[in-house]
């Protein structure tokens, strides 16, 4: 469970269901995969590598078994892509192809870290999940689309900045007020995010 991050696990794929929601159809079934592809790539395979890296939650998960889950985590995803891709179309591959690779390169840094950066976290966690799920939907990517991918990359952004401070001050053996307040700001923002996902959805059930 705490490899797994599930608050923030469920914020990020609220951001599948506000892209699946804001497509000219809805479509449940598509959602379902979407999202499970999403929970395998970024809730299981993400987690799993970033641990691997440096152990930032301090787990005593061996090595092997972060590796092992990665892999069939990450490769689990891909299938289901490209599944998805085989009936609707194609150019899904696009963003099957650059979610693998951008969960493997963030999280383990490499290229020196150049990506693993507040801008490509927000575009990664993100925008990435928006319009992806989006693009499954719709099968092409409307301003409603880039807009909404705006506003997760924003509220993403914010997300980075707040828990680096909070991070900061607990590495350090500190808490001060402005760490205990960016701490109460996460937790509200990962209550709002799955109630804003979860609004659209019904919104689109009607």
């Amino acid at each position: 469970m705490t490899l797994l991050h599930p608050p923030y696990t469920l914020w990020h794929l609220s951001y599948v269901a506000v892209g699946a929601a804001l497509a000219p159809h809805m479509k449940w079934g598509l959602l379902g995969w979407t999202t499970l592809a999403f929970f395998l790539a970024m809730g299981v395979g993400a987690h799993a590598l970033d641990e691997l890296n440096g152990r930032p939650l301090r787990t005593q998960i061996p090595a092997p078994v972060l590796v092992a889950l990665a892999v069939v985590s990450i490769a689990g995803a891909c299938a289901i892509g490209v599944a998805v891709a085989a009936g609707t179309t194609w150019w899904l591959l696009l963003f099957v192809v650059l979610g693998a690779f951008v969960a493997v390169a963030y999280n383990l840094e490499l290229f020196g870290g150049a990506l693993h950066s507040n801008f490509w976290f927000a575009g990664a966690w993100g925008s990435f999940p928006v319009l992806t799920a989006y693009f499954a939907s719709a099968e092409r990517l409307h301003s409603a689309a880039i807009a909404a991918a705006a506003f997760a990359f924003f509220v993403s952004l914010a997300q980075r900045t707040l828990s680096t401070e909070v991070r900061f001050a607990r590495r350090n053996a500190a808490e001060p007020a402005s760490a205990r307040t960016a701490e109460l700001a996460l937790k509200l923002l990962a209550g709002a995010l799955p109630a804003l996902a979860g609004a659209l959805l019904l919104a689109r059930s009607g």
